[in-house]
């Protein structure tokens, strides 16, 4: 990526002064709100967080520096299909996770996901699911959020190099993530979603107000770049992803990722664990029109940018005036630093108490909570010696979503074969993990070689799930059936669904969270056939 110079960049001293005294109040707050008395206040914020705060994190933790970035960038590329990723992978699996497991993740007391496969399942799964997470933090979420916010920051300090910078912002991260938890991590998040809507919005409005306004960018943007339904052979997102693809990789993302599920662990109970996620839901809209649509404007003012990567930051660095910058640069840096946190915080947990706590029986929480600082600087250190590596992809967002393309599916299909069958046994679902791993790796490796080659690879994710999903059958049967204790503990049932209605009887519309998911998924709907 070609740097900017310093002097073209205009960072005055005021914002200079507004990006420092913002770093170090947000250090200072992460620090004020941190919890390491015990286990639960470290890793899960004493499960006592409200609504508001629970979905303003969520939200804060999907929107980090590589979506700034990477969203804009794929927009000026191939135009708002991108935005699909924060539709069809958002809107539905968020309702299907509320409604089906966000009650029995809070109901069991968790602090991991793979810690109900072992209730489900066994040993086995959980460790499995815990050993690729981690790997996936360390080498797709923490590496790409780094890349990325160091390749904005160049541009301010084109004298320091990009591996400088990167160490730079896994220091901030890290400190007050490793001393704080995730009490400190959420109430930060707080802040700087707030923060980060605002720089977002200013930057739109100026980058509309360049290219001429709203009816200017909209008549002078490419032929289909305007279009969320793209054909079957679109290189971007071709519509049939939308049904049989997107799902998969959204609900991995919403409702079996330790990183967002964690804040709804947090959550005080599941009434405010359903509504944190119905406000994340809603406020992926905010995504499209203060994320996606620059890249189109972008479009229209630089036509003609090397790697589209390259747009979110030359809108920033050449249409803002002194002081504004300052402040869209802190919505920069509130972004990279939330999903840096909120995903260092979660490796922190997978370690400590689905690896060390195993190993090591007995554990106090002063030792449990100091295993996770030390897991904690050690994942932060890989993956920012990874970082550099992504320079090799074409797009920050095609690199992160191809990793989930190939990893969700046989997570997603031992998940569903466990909450929905009651067949489904410890044996057939860790041959699942392992042998959908296995076909994902060989089709990783040897793609090329195979008629699959010129298949998007978000094609490749539904193949992937049947696959797993089958072998996890056929194993179960061929394996004893789990014990009634379990079915009865883990295994939904309609019952369940009956005995809600009843308790829902009498809640105001506004509170009913059936209501809002309708609601929800209806603006989706309508969203929809708006930008067809």
């Amino acid at each position: 990526m070609n740097s900017t110079s310093l002097s073209s960049v205009n960072l005055s001293v005021t914002d200079v002064i507004v990006m420092v005294v913002y770093l170090a109040g947000i250090i200072w707050w992460g620090l004020r709100h941190s919890s390491r008395q015990t286990a639960e206040g470290y890793f899960l914020g004493g499960r006592g967080m409200p609504w508001l705060v629970v979905g303003l994190s969520m939200f804060a933790t999907v929107v980090s520096s590589s979506s700034l970035v990477g969203w804009a960038g794929d927009a000026y590329n191939t135009g708002i299909s991108v935005f699909n990723y924060g539709l069809s992978a958002a809107i539905l699996p968020i309702v299907f996770f509320l409604v089906f497991f966000l009650p029995f993740y809070l109901r069991n007391k968790i602090y991991t996901l793979p810690e109900f496969l072992e209730g489900r399942f066994d040993r086995r799964s959980r460790t499995y699911l815990s050993v690729l997470t981690i790997f996936g933090y360390m080498f797709a979420d923490l590496a790409v959020t780094l890349y990325a916010g160091s390749l904005m920051l160049h541009m301010v300090f084109p004298q320091v190099s990009i591996p400088v910078l990167i160490w730079g912002l896994a220091v901030l991260g890290a400190s007050y993530t490793l001393v704080g938890g995730l009490s400190a991590v959420m109430r930060v998040e707080l802040i700087q979603a707030f923060v980060l809507m605002g720089g977002s919005a200013i930057l739109t409005v100026t980058a509309f107000a360049k290219a001429g306004g709203w009816s200017a960018v909209m008549a002078a943007a490419p032929a289909g770049h305007l279009s969320l339904i793209r054909p079957v052979n679109d290189s971007s997102v071709p519509w049939p992803t939308l049904l049989i693809s997107l799902p998969l990789a959204g609900f991995y993302f919403w409702g079996l990722s330790q990183t967002m599920v964690q804040r709804t662990l947090s959550a005080r109970d599941t009434r405010h664990g359903r509504w944190g996620n119905l406000l994340a839901g809603a406020l992926n809209f905010v995504i499209f029109f203060l994320m996606v649509l620059p890249g189109i404007a972008g479009r229209v003012l630089y036509p003609n940018l090397e790697k589209g990567d390259q747009i979110y930051p030359k809108l920033v660095f050449e249409l803002l005036p002194p002081g504004i910058l300052g402040l869209v640069l802190i919505g920069f840096i509130a972004a990279m630093t939330s999903v840096l946190t909120s995903t260092l915080n979660s490796a922190q947990t997978l370690v400590t108490m689905d690896l060390a706590c195993k190993l090591r029986p007995g554990m106090t929480s002063r030792q449990q909570v100091t295993t996770g600082s030390i897991a904690g600087l050690f994942i932060i250190i890989v993956a920012a010696l990874w970082a550099p590596q992504i320079v090799r992809f074409d797009s920050v967002v095609k690199y992160f979503q191809q990793i989930m393309a190939y990893v969700a599916p046989p997570v997603v299909a031992v998940f569903m074969a466990g909450l929905f069958w009651k067949r489904a046994t410890a044996t057939g679902a860790f041959t699942g993990l392992i042998s959908g791993l296995g076909i994902a790796v060989a089709l990783m490796l040897g793609l090329k070689h195979t008629p699959l080659a010129h298949w998007n690879f978000l094609y490749v994710a539904p193949v992937l799930f049947v696959l797993s999903l089958a072998i996890i059958v056929v194993v179960s049967f061929a394996t004893p059936a789990p014990s009634a204790a379990v079915v009865e503990r883990f295994v939904w049932k309609p019952a369940f669904f009956r005995e809600e209605t009843r308790d829902l009887v009498g809640v105001p519309w506004f509170a009913n969270y059936r209501v809002l998911s309708l609601l929800l998924l209806m603006a989706a709907a309508t969203f929809i056939i708006v930008w067809r």
